[in-house]
């Protein structure tokens, strides 16, 4: 569930659905195409779960990663001190709430579920959006591909992200309540724009296609990662409660609650090292390391300890429901303050 970036729209974001559990495992296939465009559109889009990040369109993209080595993103915090705050921050999401992939292969009550990342074609032409927040938008132009995948499918009510990875660029595009219109034109409530070669953030008090501010593809869990054994990034979760507050990396806020025992977004929470993974199955064994080694940054208002991946049929969801077996009692806060060298960049 999503609450509104800006406090007087709360109300009405507060009644869009989260998505469910998954749906039980299925044989790994690629994922479903979408529906095909109009005669005379510019080539269509590779619809894919896991965006590569070394394509092999040109040595330009080859060099492309999701965000420096030396992100914030990619930094480990296994090693940094507990926050003063950390019991508060934990059980006001919920000590005994489950973890909860928000994300899997197939379908759920007929959409597929997790975020689904749509790879830019060489050449795409970019197009035009019209924000709801344009203060706080990248004013684009956006090269959005027919057949571009939408959050939860064409038909979606949700938060109907669309995630834009662009290998020939190295520039990641991502837009929030996005909807394509009859004659073409795309409209959404908010929008921004991100070089991967570099480690700058937003101004301060923009939003972006999330709540917090930040980019989503750098948190999600990717099958490609989780298959070859190593996830080398935080991962994405929500919160039910935050306050009116962000702290670094983080941007934006998204409450009007001045509780201290609730967390700001850009909040890092880690497993704890003394939790037993050992005998996890092995998709939910490299999240599980990776929440150990990397953490999980509060990006969004939503359910408790949801993390975020890609949506993408290679995933065996019964595997993926073993870190249910987690509650945020195996968690801590973590305090990430030492890492910064600059409040305006992700650079560690």
């Amino acid at each position: 569930m999503r609450v509104a970036r800006l406090v007087v729209f709360v109300a009405v974001l507060s009644l869009v659905a989260c998505s469910g559990p998954g749906a039980a495992t299925v044989t790994p296939a690629p994922p479903t195409s979408p529906p095909p465009e109009a005669p005379g559109s510019a080539p269509a889009a590779t619809p894919t779960g896991t965006p590569t990040p070394r394509p092999s369109a040109t040595t330009q993209a080859r060099r492309c990663t999701i965000l420096p080595a030396n992100n914030v993103w990619h930094a480990r915090v296994d090693a940094l001190p507990v926050h003063t705050r950390s019991a508060a921050y934990v059980s006001s999401i919920g000590r005994d709430r489950a973890v909860h992939p928000d994300f899997g292969g197939g379908l759920y009550e007929g959409a597929p579920f997790g975020f689904p990342v749509t790879t830019v074609p060489p050449g795409q032409r970019g197009v035009r959006v019209s924000f709801r927040y344009a203060s706080e938008s990248d004013p684009g132009p956006y090269p959005i591909p027919p057949g571009a995948r939408v959050e939860g499918g064409p038909s979606a009510t949700g938060d109907r992200h669309v995630i834009l990875y662009d290998p020939t660029s190295c520039r990641l595009y991502e837009l929030y309540a996005a909807v394509k219109g009859t004659d073409g034109s795309w409209r959404a409530g908010s929008g921004a724009v991100y070089d991967l070669r570099s480690n700058a953030l937003r101004p301060r008090g923009w939003t972006s296609a999330d709540a917090a501010g930040l980019p989503i593809l750098p948190g999600l869990v990717q099958y490609g990662e989780v298959a070859a054994g190593h996830i080398d990034h935080a991962i994405r979760i929500t919160a039910p409660r935050t306050r009116d507050a962000y702290v670094w990396p983080a941007r934006h806020s998204a409450s009007d609650s001045t509780d201290a025992s609730l967390p700001a977004m850009g909040q890092r929470f880690r497993l704890k090292s003394s939790v037993d993974i050992s005998r996890f199955p092995p998709q939910a064994r490299v999240v599980a390391q990776a929440l150990k080694e990397y953490g999980a940054i509060l990006a969004d208002n939503g359910s408790a300890w949801y993390l975020s991946g890609t949506e993408d049929n290679h995933w065996d969801n019964d595997a993926l429901h073993a870190l249910g077996r987690l509650t945020g009692a195996d968690f801590e806060a973590v305090d990430a303050s030492g890492l910064m060298v600059s409040a305006d960049s992700g650079a560690v």
